[in-house]
């Protein structure tokens, strides 16, 4: 029986920032994994998503240039040189990855594991015991809608990230950050797009003032949008996918393309651990583990981090509650996590940034709103840069205090960071307007949004 002092079962953004740190203080660590070092995130999701939107980027600001005095001719896309961009990126990244495991010293075993009765590791037949803990983060799989299965032209986001050829035409079943990131991406490659949404908006988790110049700017990207609409009676064959969609109680209405991606959401993937068998409570409804503030499953010795456990199904999340769990192995008082107050980043065209409450949310929750909105030309930087969006700042008018912050626009996965650190260190929308920014910046806009919730904006 291999003798280690930590386990981590998966290797994506939680498991392997758990592994380092786990070997940084001192721990014979091991990380398992089935498929690729980088789990899901780095071979299959987020990395590619970003890699193939990065080329939409490019492709979109070179058919803008007349706007900036340039004559850019015959612009084309070469797919095949897009996705061999991808894969670089991957393999980069993945390797990387896999140079951290050498340097830190941490065992990398290749495998399926799962949890036997006395919480050891089970992988290929062989058993690892780990003396202080045996962390699980295996991430999720794909989850399909009711009635449609998973097959020929029926794919999920990863599959939609790595396909050979442009589609001429796809559609994407679900309008949160997954789809309308491909969706986005493939509209401006040259693509022909529905997005359909089942909830009567776009980004139906941010701010509906965000939700709203989103589902604008898509549709000028030419993405064909049908929210409160469902999706049935997928067929697939060699060539394409046919399906119905209804749109409330109206009548149905036949759709064919070329591939159909649903985007609907995960599960925690959780079937091969062996969880029964070692004892580890899941929530009855979702399948998550349950997990206390230090992320401790009911198992004495196991934890569990990321998409297996409660809070939202983000990347840095995992990371962070990587670094919690292996703290806490090692016995030391480590940081609480805010769930509410960790950003969310989508990166659809417009980028979509935010955190903390809605407005709507903030209301419903009692507090006295103070709402702070400014477009991106109130500042120039913006005019300069010709970016548009809109920053939009919750606020409680009692106490000053950050609720939330929402940002759609060039660069809002970016921008969004400086309220949630001003947040972390206990400062509020005053503080923020006080602050002096660099000229000219788009981030002036989010002093300026702080400004109007402080009763004082200056260019608007």
């Amino acid at each position: 029986m291999a003798q280690y002092d930590t386990i981590v079962i998966g290797s994506g953004p939680g498991g392997y920032v758990a592994a380092i740190r786990a070997a940084q203080l001192g721990q014979k660590t091991a990380v398992v994994e089935k498929d690729t070092v980088g789990g899901r995130c780095l071979n299959y999701a987020c990395i590619p998503a970003k890699a193939v939107l990065r080329t939409a980027d490019v492709l979109t600001e070179a058919r803008d240039g007349d706007e900036f005095g340039l004559q850019i001719e015959n612009i084309s896309v070469d797919f095949d040189k897009v996705q061999e961009r991808r894969r670089k990126i991957i393999d980069q990244l993945t390797g990387g990855v896999a140079g951290l495991f050498k340097k830190n010293g941490i065992d990398y075993l290749e495998g399926e594991a799962s949890l036997d009765a006395d919480g050891n590791v089970v992988v290929a037949g062989e058993t690892h015991q780990a003396s202080k803990g045996v962390i699980l983060a295996t991430g999720s799989v794909r989850r399909a809608i009711p009635g449609v299965e998973y097959g020929g032209r029926v794919i999920g986001t990863e599959e939609a990230w790595a396909l050979d050829e442009l589609p001429g035409k796809i559609v994407v079943v679900g309008a949160g950050a997954s789809g309308t990131e491909i969706a986005s991406a493939y509209a401006r490659l040259g693509s022909e797009v529905q997005l359909f949404e089942f909830l009567d908006r776009v980004l139906p988790s941010e701010d509906v003032d965000i939700s709203r110049v989103a589902n604008r700017e898509f549709k000028k990207q030419g993405i064909d949008v049908h929210t409160s609409t469902k999706v049935a009676d997928v067929q697939t064959s060699d060539s394409g996918v046919s399906f119905t969609f209804q749109k409330g109680d109206g009548d149905k209405v036949d759709g064919q393309a070329d591939w159909l991606v649903i985007a609907t959401g995960r599960a925690p993937d959780v079937e091969a651990l062996g969880l029964d068998v070692a004892g580890v409570k899941t929530e009855e409804k979702t399948g998550l583990i349950e997990v206390d503030g230090r992320l401790r499953t009911s198992r004495k010795g196991v934890w569990a981090i990321g998409d297996l456990v409660p809070g939202p199904a983000l990347a840095h999340k995992s990371s962070d509650e990587g670094v919690i769990a292996a703290e806490d192995i090692q016995g030391l008082d480590t940081h609480p996590i805010s769930y509410i107050d960790i950003p969310r980043a989508t990166f659809c065209k417009p980028n979509v940034g935010s955190f903390g409450l809605t407005e709507a949310q903030a209301k419903e929750q009692g507090y006295d709103v103070v709402v702070g909105k400014i477009p991106y030309g109130a500042v120039g930087g913006a005019t300069v840069y010709g970016e548009a969006g809109t920053v939009k700042i919750i606020g409680d008018k009692k106490y000053g205090e950050l609720l939330g912050g929402h940002i759609v626009g060039a660069k809002a996965t970016e921008m969004i960071q400086e309220l949630v650190n001003v947040k972390a260190l206990e400062g509020g929308y005053a503080e923020v307007a006080r602050t002096i920014h660099g000229h000219p910046t788009l981030s002036e806009a989010v002093m300026e949004a702080a400004r109007a919730a402080d009763g004082w904006l200056i260019h608007g």
